[in-house]
């Protein structure tokens, strides 16, 4: 049996997940034996995210997230991605099944849920491991998710693109603008939301990098025009090359979504472990037609799910600041018990 306590901290653990605009869209009801995974609609977007899938993919994250602070304990677990048909909002279920010796790995991963953070700077210039690549997908292929490095030259054209122009498409649509403002944060004590501190401050086209970070505060930047490949009034620049992984799944319903997302979770803590860090490039999978054409382009086998820019992060130079770090929803605010007696 898990006590309240000790469910409180691993609950903060899962809430540690990293989530679509830092909305959180989950509730967790813990038992002495197990503890769900809700997701909650108040924290919708409507706009960008009108399936859910992303935000599902979010809450997937925190489930790996509360399973890795549950095998560090020494707890072993199991997973039920259905655990009632009659609730979809009822995304999973983790029990536990006994005691373990918490091997050395599981305590370093676990380690990493608190160093995890999303790196939208440049990274440095040092090129990302293939063995650690080779080890993603083999840990992916464990939730029935796949991981594609976007490697050569045709790919990555066909990605960059396809990016640009759903960031096109975003920034053109008042209603997205709109829902983005919402979840903009200046006060650096927000709980939830997207901190400005933590965005690129410049035009992300104006950024010497071959990918399209998204711009979170395109709605207070004048509207500019979309410059093309080839354009002579923008000559390229020394470019970031960082390596892009693309992870997707056979299916494409809300238990797909959540092994998507435990999938993720394992990938991002797997990475910072090794000292590196990761950014969602995900605007081409925002918008249907944009991720139809990547499934195409691409010659997809499945459905992407998670565009990640991995790379070593700049470390802060002597007097500047450490980056900022999005806030989290109070546990007392997303955790509830069942009743005893």
């Amino acid at each position: 049996m898990v006590q309240e306590q000790d469910w409180t901290q691993v609950v903060a653990a899962a809430t540690r997940a990293p989530s679509i605009h830092n909305t959180q869209p989950w509730r967790f009801v813990a038992g002495p034996d197990r503890l769900e995974l809700h997701l909650d609609p108040d924290r919708s977007l409507p706009v960008l995210d009108p399936t859910g899938r992303q935000q599902v993919i979010s809450c997937g994250i925190a489930v790996e997230f509360a399973v890795v602070a549950l095998a560090a304990r020494g707890l072993a677990t199991e997973v039920d991605p259905v655990p009632d048909p009659a609730d979809p909002g009822h995304l999973a279920t983790v029990r536990i099944t006994g005691s373990v010796d918490a091997p050395a790995d599981d305590r370093a991963l676990a380690a990493a849920i608190e160093r995890r953070h999303t790196v939208r700077a440049p990274f440095e210039p040092r090129t990302v491991p293939d063995d650690l690549v080779e080890r993603l997908q083999a840990e992916a292929a464990g939730y029935g998710a796949w991981v594609k490095p976007i490697a050569g030259e045709d790919e990555e054209i066909a990605t960059v693109l396809l990016t640009s122009r759903a960031e096109e498409i975003e920034q053109g649509d008042p209603d997205y603008l709109a829902e983005l403002e919402r979840w903009l944060r200046t006060d650096p004590a927000a709980v939830d939301g997207v901190p400005t501190d933590a965005v690129p401050s410049g035009d992300p086209h104006e950024r010497a990098s071959n990918w399209l970070v998204r711009d979170f505060v395109a709605g207070q930047r004048d509207p500019h025009r979309f410059r093309v490949a080839g354009d002579p009034a923008a000559p390229p620049p020394e470019v970031e090359r960082p390596a892009v992984v693309l992870m997707g799944t056979h299916g494409d319903d809300r238990v797909a979504w959540v092994l998507a997302g435990r999938a993720v979770g394992r990938v991002l803590l797997r990475i910072t472990a090794a000292g590196l860090a990761a950014s969602p490039l995900t605007q081409a999978l925002d918008w249907p037609a944009t991720r139809v054409r990547m499934r195409a382009q691409l010659s997809l086998v499945g459905h992407p799910q998670m565009l990640l820019r991995l790379g070593y992060p700049r470390q802060p130079g002597e007097g500047e600041p450490a980056p900022p770090v999005s806030g989290r929803r109070p546990v007392q605010d997303v955790l509830s018990f069942e009743p005893t007696g």
